[in-house]
């Protein structure tokens, strides 16, 4: 199952409710669950981006949809980025010309 790294700030309605965060990330990972996926990690980070979600879903457009969904909440503003596992990543290099 594809992997993503989704890169989140917190809007000005997500910091005034910080306190909810544990609650929207238990509803992150039964949305992802009810997609046929997974929240693999969560962290709370320090510089650009406010946290980091790992997450295994079944194609990018549920991938997309997750987004839509969690951004429409009006807490996050998200960026989706697709990850290939090592030994995938390995693989598409060793195919180059």
């Amino acid at each position: 199952m594809p992997t993503y790294v989704a890169l989140l700030r917190y809007t000005a309605q997500g910091r005034q409710a910080m306190k909810e965060m544990p609650t929207r990330v238990q509803q992150a990972k039964e949305l992802a669950r009810s997609m046929g996926g997974e929240v693999k990690a969560f962290y709370l980070t320090m510089g650009r981006y406010d946290a980091v979600a790992v997450t295994e879903v079944p194609d990018n457009a549920t991938a997309a949809r997750a987004a839509l969904i969690t951004g429409s909440a009006g807490n996050v503003i998200t960026e989706t980025l697709v990850a290939f596992p090592e030994e995938e990543a390995f693989s598409l290099v060793q195919a180059l010309p």
